[in-house]
């Protein structure tokens, strides 16, 4: 039984239809008529016509309808000696002429018993080179449509001077196929369905038990697979003229269903959705599951890529990193499109306001990300870098160089521009690199993938950077610790804390770190009060904004920090109090002092002095210091890293912002000339450091 299709759910708006009989279906396999089936088929257009949807049928059958009709009066009005004689065929225009009149006399006689009024229009090929006639056949239509006449269209081969199908490249069409697929063009129909004698589309003859139906044809895969089998057994089309009509509506923007004319109710099934027949459509490509690519297909892939990219010059890199740079401010527009859609979904999903303010590229993100990736690409190629030379002995010198660290795997949340931040990086660092966002950035994450792997030259490839939409669930990938060699996650302290505790991949991340600031007794409030501010309102969602102010003892009920309060307030930020300041300046508890609000809020506390304020500050603080400036500056870009992969809270391999050099590690290359250890026999060590000197 078949059910409803949700790829077809566009046929509920459907309101104009053509609907194409082939001869097959008018008759019967002896060349007689199929008056059940042809009687049937009327009934559902009544039936249709009814419902109120405009409905237009091109039919096929006179020729044969008039051959049989003649080879009976051939019979009737000849002796017997002359059915002795060889018999000549018919010629074919006054088998049409005959035909199509009892044809017509037909549909009219049926349509009558159903009180349907019907209407015959006859065409010729050269007919539609006239711009007159076209526009006065659409008017003929629509006049009869609105007087619920069904209009009937056929070729007039009777008189028709285009020589056989196919050969005369002049024609506009060819058969009634193709005139029912330029009808659908020229009359703007929303369907198009072509009645043969099978079910639809085979990727063989139907005839053949290793056949299948085709549901939804596309042309990329279908073209070079199907066989077709006989031509029609009575008509000149057959199943090749109708893939060729049907493809020519489909990709003019009509849908088009080949369906069995044999089957009852078939013209209704296809106008609610159910999946009969075949569906041809311009997007029906897209509606192709694509193969999910595995995690680990995708590390190996880029761990391949990323070779042939340390291969390059470091002018072919650089050349990479700009041309990604342009592409980003020429698709400026899909980008900020695909992620306006992302911002809407996010806010009618009613997620936080600190997401969706990360979500969003705001105006003049796009050309900062790609100067960002320009200042990139003009520093110091990273890669291979000499960090120490040494002569262990004459003739034997060792180098230790900078080398890429291999597969990245970046599980990032919210923020889209971290992915370009962080494929820049990748490439200029040599890594390959595996995605993972969050769903809330899907359109985002995807429109700037395709941007900035298409920039990647074929000789490199673009699954150097491989955004990972599979069902591969976090967990999943962080078992690949064959192929992958770092992990860095992008989000809260939740997430890193997760993927700290689930994996044995080394992971670079920022667990812990609440970003402080210390007010001292001595301070200049003027500026203290500055800095207070811009920390924590320039943009409350970033990691590096204000979340605890500390504050010296002796400035508590000063007018200096009483002011800074009623500015904070002034602005929107909710304060809360540790210990001791929720009491000495009434201020709600706060949870923990140990809180990421990410948002218009943050923490107060009173400590003794700046002695007090540093074991604070150790105990629940970050990676970076600062004096008399704003947290904001904890920045890889601001820092002139260029851009920066994320902020590192831990004490080994990278910490605070993390750049390229964060992305490296090192490589040692022995050059010697045949040189040996046997046991260390004749081997004078020298040891010698040769770092600033040159080597021929």
């Amino acid at each position: 039984m078949n059910g409803a299709d949700p790829s077809r759910g566009f046929f509920k708006d459907v309101k104009r239809l053509i609907i194409k009989v082939g001869t097959a279906v008018v008759t019967r396999t002896d060349g007689r008529l199929a008056l059940g089936r042809l009687g049937a088929l009327c009934e559902q257009i009544k039936d249709l016509n009814s419902l109120g949807y405009e409905v237009i049928v091109v039919t096929s059958g006179a020729v044969g309808l008039g051959r049989q009709r003649l080879k009976y009066r051939r019979l009737v009005n000849s002796s017997f000696a002359d059915l002795q004689k060889p018999q000549v065929d018919f010629d074919g225009k006054a088998c049409a002429a005959v035909g199509q009149n009892n044809l017509m006399a037909l549909y009219d006689t049926l349509f009558s018993q159903l009180d349907v009024t019907s209407a015959q229009l006859l065409v010729t090929d050269s007919d539609f080179r006239d711009k007159g006639f076209r526009k006065q056949l659409d008017q003929t239509v629509k006049s009869l449509l609105a007087l619920r006449v069904i209009p009937i269209f056929n070729e007039n081969d009777a008189v028709s001077t285009r020589r056989a199908p196919y050969e005369d490249s002049s024609g506009i069409f060819w058969d009634n196929d193709s005139l029912a697929a330029l009808l659908a063009l020229e009359l703007k129909a929303d369907l198009l369905v072509l009645l043969s004698d099978v079910e639809g589309l085979y990727s063989g003859p139907p005839s053949d038990p290793q056949s299948k139906l085709i549901h939804t044809y596309i042309k990329e895969i279908h073209q070079s697979e199907i066989t077709f089998g006989d031509k029609s057994r009575v008509g000149r089309g057959g199943m090749t003229a109708k893939v060729k009509a049907a493809v020519n509506a489909a990709y003019a923007g009509i849908p088009v269903v080949i369906t069995s004319g044999y089957a009852p109710e078939n013209i209704m099934k296809v106008l609610q959705g159910e999946r009969v027949g075949t569906l041809f459509h311009q997007d029906a490509h897209l509606w192709v599951p694509v193969k999910e690519v595995s995690g680990r297909e995708m590390a190996v892939a880029a761990r391949e890529s990323s070779r042939r990219l340390q291969a390059l010059s470091s002018q072919d890199r650089k050349k990479i990193l700009l041309g990604v740079a342009d592409a980003l401010e020429a698709n400026e527009k899909l980008i900020k499109i695909e992620n306006e859609a992302d911002v809407a979904a996010a806010q009618q999903a009613g997620l936080e306001k600190s997401l969706i303010s990360r979500l969003a590229l705001k105006p003049g993100k796009i050309e900062s990300l790609a100067n960002s990736i320009r200042v990139l690409a003009n520093m110091e190629d990273p890669i291979g870098r000499v960090l120490k030379r040494t002569e262990l002995a004459d003739g034997l010198l060792l180098e230790k160089t900078s080398s890429p660290l291999g597969v990245l795997l970046i599980v990032f949340e919210s923020r889209p521009d971290a992915l370009v931040q962080i494929a820049s990086l990748a490439i200029r660092s040599g890594n390959g690199l595996l995605l993972k966002g969050g769903k809330e950035a899907k359109r985002s994450n995807a429109i700037l993938h395709k941007v900035i792997t298409t920039a990647i030259p074929d000789t490199v490839g673009g699954r150097l950077i491989g955004l990972v939409t599979s069902r591969d669930e976090i967990p999943d990938l962080l078992k690949l610790d064959d192929v992958i060699d770092l992990v860095i996650p992008r989000g809260s302290n939740k997430l890193v804390s997760q993927i700290k505790s689930s994996t044995k991949i080394p992971v670079l991340g920022h667990a812990d770190g609440i970003c402080h600031v210390y007010m001292d007794k001595s301070a200049n409030m003027e500026m203290a009060k500055r800095v207070v501010l811009d920390a924590k309102i320039d943009y409350p969602a970033a990691c590096n904004a204000m979340e605890t102010l500390l504050v010296h003892q002796d400035l508590v009920q000063t007018a200096g920090l009483n002011e800074l309060i009623v500015d904070l307030r002034t602005e929107g930020v909710t304060l809360f109090g540790g210990q001791r300041a929720c009491k000495e300046l009434n201020l709600p508890e706060a949870h923990s002092l140990h809180h990421e609000y990410n948002s218009m809020a943050c923490t107060v506390e009173i400590v003794d002095d700046v002695h007090a304020a540093i074991n604070h500050i150790h105990q629940h603080g970050s990676a970076a210091v600062f004096h008399n400036a704003s947290t904001r500056f904890c920045d890889g870009a601001r820092f002139g890293l260029g851009a920066e992969i994320g902020i590192s809270t831990s004490r080994i391999h990278a910490r605070g912002p993390v750049g390229v050099e964060g992305l490296l590690t090192t490589k040692w290359i022995l050059r010697g000339s045949g040189q040996v250890v046997n046991g260390d026999k004749g081997v004078i060590y020298t040891h010698k450091d040769m770092t600033l000197q040159s080597v021929d």
